[in-house]
């Protein structure tokens, strides 16, 4: 069965295929499809996203190739035709506990008509963006009717940051307005927090509990502790900056002193020995979603993305300079002239990026306990989230007004060893929702559709919003016949719910405890419960993996008994907390989302003294119904059937005569006294090295071109903001790796370059200067010589003829003698850098 089909299936039986041939780089790779034979009829339970069906053939033998389209006509799809209220859930338009529905599929038919039926439009609903890239999320939101509203707008619903949100804006949300972060959220996101926070828990709990990540020191303070280590446990190391992304400073030493002291980087030990498939390194990208931290509710998006290293793996370790052997980055094997792309968003695995349940289904293949290592993936996710959240909770009790605030979307890197044990590498605080290919958009809609419905955005009018947040009586009010009917209500089954196997026995005890604590409950306690079930019932292809139905066995000696709040290894961890009137919002919810099963104090803490993070396996007759086969950990391996298909928005190709006569006119201004503007010269500047890194990808037999790049860029670096370090790739490199390692190093300074540009803003608009609209559309229009001109002329005050010496040689050979002209040189003066302790030089 494919995604979102079901997490409620009774009575399905399930085949893999056979295994796959030998799989190989660059050349496509055969697909291991999921074919499952359907014996009984199939019960729904729905979902606030759109569903197919699909009615798939009996297992073969034999390997599918995603060559042929015709295999496609196997899987016959339909999709019902929803009731427009379906944009709507628990209420109706106007009602105060409504929330947005959101669909990947809107996407596919966005007209203005459908647009103005959205409940979105109708409400005036609106969001703003700051410091972050949301492409993607734009165009889902506005193909939802919601608009977007000016960065210092307090009538918002919705406010997506690239980066942490201040203590004052968090003060002062309402409650219907949401932001995708969490206040210290960097205790997790930081690799040099992570590591301390797990090491705690490892201190505090046993390491054998916690050893899911490898060991680490923060540098320099731990620059010792490293030496002694590397004398009893030799390297290799990989040494990573604390607080960066997208593979930017990542490299691999041998010894601890090739390891840089002037900055603070993390030095963890090298894995080895990864999975390897077809001789390729690879890793996970899982999409965690946290909705609440008090009670804790954690959610793994069913889907994710597998990425490969472009250069087969050698274990010798004589190429560890090679970043496109030893990462597998993206960001950084994207440049690499062997780096394969499909262009088919069906094809989950075919080039060097797979979807997570393409590979589950190889693994399988190969025989594999797949259910075993998905069981270890969450147990690490969960305890990397329980070592992180008392911080968070604590932060979230000065600065967040309401309950319902703040969400997060994290993005977790996970590596597989040759054992198939897991290994956490980082957690990504805004993972990307860039899509370079049609897989990207497919998985991304499909995911950020499902987060936006789990999140539940009020259908709040942010003009005309509540004044108060104040429950009203009537709300309050519970007669004593519902309380009773609160612990004998039908639960949602899914593949998260109760085994019917369980003991009668001990479900009728604990449905007497159900039903008598109900009497007691308050309102705010009865919220938290309502919220957690309504949340549920959004899920999508989220799985909900904190609570379940075996949490407490497993992860209550990591919570206060008292509060429930996650120890932190601290003993004086709740030194701020009354504990005399404190919760227990996890045990509360435990007990009536999960009332069959016993809550036995003693007995567990027996049971988790056996357990390990290597062997901690989950008892998947818990996870599924009687007579079922489709347990929980089948939705990991399920193909996806969601998502958009086709590119967000068609590449526009500019038309050499509408580009030459643009070049014209700026040229022209520029002769009779037009000047441009200091942040239109450095966006010039940069699109004209994405002109030359686009060249140096796509052609890695220049050698002097990668020389003059990477001369440029030890020039160029002594005039960022941020501390940025040219390294010189190996002359033992292949020319293909080369290549992509200067592709990378520069397009990390665009990427620099391109955020101190920010700092450049023109607010107002001069009449010597040239207009902002003509040369915007000249930027989106031009091409590499029509940048080539305009930057030679703004240097020189000519215009090159074709005799001169032009192409990106003969520009960036020109540019250090010109910083100013390009918008190098910071904007501050070099007192203020000194005093800022920045490296400031002269290019020439």
């Amino acid at each position: 069965m494919e995604k979102h089909m079901g997490d409620t299936i009774d009575e399905v039986s399930t085949s893999s295929a056979s295994s796959s041939d030998s799989l190989s780089f660059p050349t496509k790779v055969p697909q291991i499809e999921l074919n499952r034979s359907i014996s009984k009829p199939i019960i729904f339970a729905w979902h606030p996203n759109d569903f197919t069906e699909d009615l798939l053939e009996k297992p073969s033998s034999q390997s599918v190739l995603f060559e042929d389209s015709s295999d496609k006509s196997k899987i016959i799809t339909h999709e019902p035709t929803l009731p427009p209220d379906t944009w709507l859930l628990g209420g109706t338009l106007g009602c105060r506990n409504a929330c947005l529905v959101f669909k990947s599929s809107a996407l596919a038919n966005c007209t203005q008509i459908s647009i103005q039926e959205k409940p979105g439009y109708k409400l005036h609903i609106t969001y703003k963006v700051l410091q972050a890239e949301t492409k993607l999320l734009s165009k889902l939101l506005e193909c939802h009717g919601i608009t977007e509203v000016a960065p210092n707008s307090s009538d918002f619903n919705l406010l997506w940051t690239g980066s942490h949100p201040k203590p004052g804006a968090l003060r002062s949300m309402a409650p219907h307005q949401r932001v995708n972060h969490f206040p210290r959220s960097y205790e997790l996101t930081r690799k040099d927090r992570l590591y301390k926070n797990i090491e705690r828990m490892q201190h505090a709990k046993g390491y054998k509990h916690f050893d899911f990540i490898p060991q680490t020191f923060v540098m320099p303070t731990e620059y010792g502790e490293l030496c002694t280590t590397h004398h009893r446990i030799k390297g290799p190391w990989i040494v990573k900056p604390v607080a960066s992304s997208r593979g930017r400073g990542i490299f691999i030493v041998e010894t601890p002193n090739q390891v840089p002291l002037e900055e603070p980087v993390v030095v963890a030990k090298y894995i080895s020995k990864p999975l390897l498939v077809a001789g390729h390194k690879c890793d996970l990208r899982l999409y965690v979603a946290v909705t609440s931290f008090d009670p804790l509710l954690v959610y793994i998006y069913e889907e994710g993305l597998v990425r490969f290293a472009t250069v087969k793996y050698d274990s010798s370790h004589k190429q560890l300079w090679n970043p496109c052997m030893h990462l597998c980055n993206y960001s950084i094997n994207k440049y690499h002239s062997d780096y394969v792309k499909s262009d088919d968003p069906s094809a989950e695995n075919v080039g060097h990026k797979w979807t997570l349940s393409a590979l589950l289904r190889h693994l399988k293949a190969e025989g594999k306990n797949t259910a075993l290592l998905m069981s270890q993936v969450e147990d690490l996710v969960i305890k990397a989230m329980l070592a992180s959240a008392n911080s968070v909770i604590s932060a979230c009790r000065m600065f967040v007004p309401n309950p319902s605030n703040c969400f997060e979307l994290y993005g977790f890197d996970i590596l597989i060893d040759s054992n198939l044990k897991p290994w956490l590498l980082e957690v990504n605080l805004s993972p990307s929702l860039g899509c370079d290919s049609p897989l990207d958009v497919r998985l991304k809609s499909a995911m950020l559709a499902d987060l936006l419905t789990l999140v539940g955005i009020p259908a709040v009018d942010p003009i005309l919003r509540p004044t108060t947040n104040s429950l009203t009586s009537a709300s309050l009010k519970m007669n004593s016949s519902s309380k009773m009917k609160l612990g004998n209500c039908r639960r949602v089954h899914s593949a998260d719910g109760l085994s019917s196997t369980l003991p009668k026995k001990s479900s009728s005890v604990n449905a007497d405890r159900l039903s008598s604590s109900a009497l007691t409950l308050s309102p705010e306690e009865s919220r938290v419960i309502k919220m957690a079930k309504a949340q549920f019932d959004r899920r999508g292809g989220f799985v909900r993996i904190f609570p379940a139905v075996d949490s407490w066995t497993k992860y209550s000696q990591y919570l206060d008994p008292a509060t429930g709040i996650p120890i932190s290894g601290n003993n004086n961890s709740y030194s701020s907390y009354n504990i005399s009137g404190a919760h227990n919002y996890n045990l509360l919810l435990y007990t009536h989302l999960f009332p069959e099963v016993p809550i036995n104090t003693k007995a567990f803490d027996k049971c988790n003294l056996k357990y390990s993070s290597l062997d901690r396996k989950r008892d998947l007759s818990l996870d599924s119904h009687k007579g079922t086969t489709l347990a929980r950990q089948d939705r990991y391996e399920r193909m996806l059937s969601q998502g958009h298909r086709s590119a967000l928005a068609p590449k526009k190709t500019p038309k050499d005569s509408r580009s030459a006569e643009l070049r014209k006119q700026i040229i022209d201004m520029l002769r009779n006294g037009k000047k441009m503007t200091q942040c239109e010269t450095r966006r010039t500047f940069s699109h004209y090295l994405g002109c030359v890194l686009r060249r140096i990808s796509a052609g890695p037999d220049q050698e002097d071109h990668m020389e003059i790049v990477l001369k440029f860029l030890q020039k160029a670096s002594n005039y960022l903001r941020t501390p940025y370090t040219v390294k010189t790739p190996s002359q033992s490199l292949d020319s293909k790796d080369r290549a992509a390692v200067v592709a990378k190093q520069l397009n990390d300074f665009l990427y620099l370059y391109n955020r101190e540009t920010e700092l450049f803003v023109d607010k107002t608009e001069k009449p010597s200067q040239i207009p902002s609209k003509l040369y915007a559309e000249f930027l989106e229009n031009a091409r590499e010589c029509d940048l080539e001109e305009i930057l030679i002329h703004q240097t020189t005050q000519t215009v090159p003829t074709h005799g001169g010496k032009t192409g990106f040689q003969g520009v960036l050979k020109c540019i250090p003698n010109v910083p100013k002209s390009y918008g190098l040189k910071p904007p501050y003066s070099k007192s203020a850098a000194k005093s800022k302790g920045l490296k400031v030089s002269s290019l020439s």
